[in-house]
């Protein structure tokens, strides 16, 4: 049953959806809140939004964790100089925002302070708040990695800093 109910969000969520919770004048501002931030740290921040998975990832029973950890890959937000590559990852029919951090960031922030910047987002989307849930969770994700990976001067911009719709 949890399967069908699922299957059925995901085939009723579509590319509009994602249009309406976040419209250009939105996504300007990620792009310009990731820019900002970037330029504090030497991390490297990716954020991806996904309307719906396909029925067959639905029914192969794909997690959004999977499906963040798939799309960390095919983008190559590994693929910086420390191993400080973090994407943030939006699924809009389940709700759900994963973080998956490389190995570098991933290991000097703790799980829980990730699981925090999700709940931020996750809480703004339950009111319906997309806007600003983002760009707040995006202001506490560059403190954190500020704090662990302060900008030395070193850092050039190595991934692109507008988000990606699917």
């Amino acid at each position: 049953m949890k399967t069908i109910s699922r299957l059925l969000r995901h085939l009723c969520t579509n590319s509009r959806s994602g249009q309406r919770a976040f419209p250009a004048p939105t996504l300007k501002a990620i792009e310009a809140a990731i820019a900002e931030g970037e330029t504090r740290h030497r991390a490297e921040v990716r954020l991806i939004i996904e309307a719906a998975l396909n029925a067959q990832a639905v029914l192969g029973g794909m997690t959004a964790r999977e499906r963040a950890r798939e799309l960390f890959a095919h983008y190559r937000i590994w693929d910086t100089e420390e191993n400080c590559g973090v994407l943030v990852y939006i699924n809009l029919a389940d709700h759900q925002v994963e973080i998956v951090a490389d190995r570098g960031v991933g290991r000097a922030i703790a799980a829980n302070d990730w699981q925090g910047i999700c709940r931020m987002m996750t809480a703004g989307f339950a009111r319906g708040d997309f806007h600003h849930s983002v760009l707040s969770a995006l202001g506490h994700l560059h403190d954190l990695l500020a704090a662990h990976f302060p900008d030395d001067g070193s850092s050039r911009n190595q991934l692109p800093d507008r988000p990606v719709i699917l």
